[in-house]
């Protein structure tokens, strides 16, 4: 679906993750790993994992933010260090290497942080050899998505599907260039783009609610009381 002009037409994350999973049908009962990225991209994530009948982790992605002005961001890092940088924006802010070395420590310190949180003594899904579907809420700059496909591959998948409701259609283009596969519910060719424009309901997902989407997934697909299967930790992914 082309949008010319922003519309709701997700009722919530969760609603949106049940559209996303329609159109990642042809993948439901295979050897399918979800990654959501933190923290709104996990609540999208849940409902295409469960319709899909695939187990769901994470793979964590921050916006590295342009100094003095946090809304903004000039790259992204990943969990495994993978780092992404946006040569033009850093070009035009004028940022010196002592300034982005600065922004990405921060930004590594705070997913050492929430990588503690969420994984607790659970080491990452093994994903060598099985198709992995990374999902995020939306797409803005894409470089968060980016950094995350670029991770994900550092882990020796067979197939690598960007997943999002909606994004721009410029980027998603762009994303095209670096997954396997990319999937949308929508794309949009307005001027400005804002991903929560196409969401009647938008609000900050908390740690608790991502930690509660994991919960529920693995209780769902095993049952509270099952012993769940022991995940083997990558060599890749500790590299």
């Amino acid at each position: 679906m082309r949008l010319s002009a922003a519309e709701p037409i997700f009722k919530n994350r969760y609603d949106a993750g049940r559209q996303l999973a329609e159109k990642l049908a042809s993948y439901a009962d295979k050897s399918v790993v979800v990654l959501g990225i933190p923290n709104g991209g996990v609540a999208v994530a849940l409902g295409v994992a469960l319709a899909l009948g695939a187990d769901l982790d994470l793979v964590i992605s921050r916006k590295i933010p342009l100094p003095l002005s946090p809304e903004g961001g000039f790259g992204s890092v990943t969990d495994d260090g993978t780092t992404i940088l946006n040569d033009e924006v850093v070009k035009n802010a004028g940022l010196s290497q002592q300034q982005i070395n600065y922004q990405v420590n921060q930004v590594r310190a705070d997913i050492r942080d929430r990588s503690l949180l969420y994984h607790r003594d659970r080491p990452p899904l093994a994903i060598v050899g099985r198709t992995v579907i990374i999902v995020d809420d939306g797409l803005a700059s894409g470089y968060t998505m980016r950094a995350a496909v670029e991770s994900v591959c550092h882990r020796k998948p067979e197939k690598v599907v960007a997943a999002v409701p909606v994004g721009p259609e410029h980027v998603v283009k762009e994303l095209e260039k670096v997954a396997d596969e990319v999937v949308t519910c929508a794309v949009g060719s307005a001027p400005r783009f804002y991903v929560s424009d196409y969401y009647r309901y938008w609000h900050e997902i908390s740690d608790s609610e991502v930690l509660h989407c994991l919960k529920e997934c693995r209780t769902r697909r095993y049952g509270p009381k099952i012993e769940l299967p022991e995940r083997k930790e990558e060599s890749e992914f500790s590299r």
